[in-house]
């Protein structure tokens, strides 16, 4: 079978990194790259030997040739592209967030419905063997009723970092700050191997930050299988620290972070923490992170459209981690208990 043609569409900070997970793999080639701003398209063209560069992407959609792109613009802008790309007829693999907005994220997800073309999203740690393993050990039962699920995901970013693009830290197309860009990971991840959230309770402010999102969220959680959680997510401490998720059950607790699992511990047993290897984490800086989720991500979107199947990332399933975001925010600014509706 002939390679699958890849474009990307932005060529910002995470560009690269969807560039080498496509170029790595022998079913995939690079063949486009679309910026408003012609040398940031015109850079990483020349780093990847890609020929072809646009600063209008919709022009670039208009080719026949490309059977799937890549989108890499700030997060607002997310469904836009999307729903482009499907109309054109083309395979989606967004960066995450899948949007800001309930409105945008299910219009880009019936778009994509209609047009039948697969939508896969980039929620890497769902790749991560300790994450893999640690939802396992939770459906097997492991650890009998939960109890507690918590995420701890203390980042730093400067402010150069929030001065270095006019996107950054802005509500309208950054859509939050903490918790939307940086801790979206970690926040997706939690739900996902605990479960989906009944309500919140939050604060969230620009602590330290001249920005109007905020630099520093905590959260109170219910679960809807009746665990109780705390998520705690910053930009503003220093220095970053790697993230940290606290799984406990009555009969067990589970504990990992950045650099692996930490513990592995279940009632009447002697079962060792699987052996996995830890992974980098963006925790003072936004390039500091593992492409292998990249790679696995770019190869599943891959064979789900050579299977004809859904990815292995919905965009039903990333929408999730948005929700319980926004949710959070209007707890934040309302003082109230919020319930969410998946």
């Amino acid at each position: 079978m002939r390679k699958l043609r890849f474009a990307i569409v932005g060529a910002g900070v995470i560009a690269p990194f969807h560039a080498k997970a496509i170029t790595s793999n022998p079913q995939a080639e690079l063949v486009a790259i679309a910026d408003v701003e012609k040398p940031k398209a015109k850079k990483l063209a020349e780093e990847f030997s890609v020929k072809d560069i646009y600063t209008d992407y919709e022009i670039m959609l208009q080719r026949e040739d490309i059977d799937a792109v890549s989108i890499c613009v700030p997060s607002g802008l997310h469904a836009e592209v999307a729903i482009a790309a499907a109309e054109a007829g083309k395979h989606i693999f967004c960066e995450k967030p899948l949007d800001i907005t309930v409105d945008k994220m299910d219009r880009m997800i019936r778009t994509a419905r209609e047009r039948q073309v697969k939508l896969g999203v980039v929620y890497q740690r769902r790749t991560f063997p300790a994450a893999i393993a640690t939802r396992k050990a939770i459906q097997e039962g492991k650890l009998g009723k939960l109890v507690l699920g918590d995420a701890y995901l203390k980042y730093y970013r400067s402010p150069e970092y929030y001065r270095s693009a006019g996107w950054r830290g802005t509500w309208e197309l950054d859509g939050g700050g903490a918790l939307m860009n940086q801790g979206v990971h970690g926040v997706d991840l939690i739900q996902w191997m605990v479960g989906d959230v009944e309500s919140v309770f939050a604060y969230s402010a620009p602590l330290v930050r001249s920005i109007e999102v905020e630099d520093t969220a905590v959260a109170a959680i219910k679960y809807k299988n009746g665990a109780f959680g705390v998520i705690q997510g910053t930009t503003s401490v220093y220095p970053g620290m790697e993230t940290r998720f606290e799984i406990h059950g009555e009969n067990g607790t589970i504990i990992f972070g950045d650099s692996g699992i930490k513990q592995w511990s279940f009632a009447d047993s002697q079962e060792e923490a699987p052996q996995v290897e830890g992974t980098l984490a963006a925790s003072s800086s936004a390039t500091n992170i593992s492409n292998d989720g990249h790679f696995v991500l770019v190869d599943d979107l891959i064979q789900a459209i050579r299977e004809d199947r859904d990815p292995m990332i919905t965009g039903e399933e990333a929408s999730k981690a948005v929700k319980l975001i926004l949710a959070i925010y209007e707890s934040a600014r309302t003082g109230r208990e919020i319930k969410l509706d998946y």
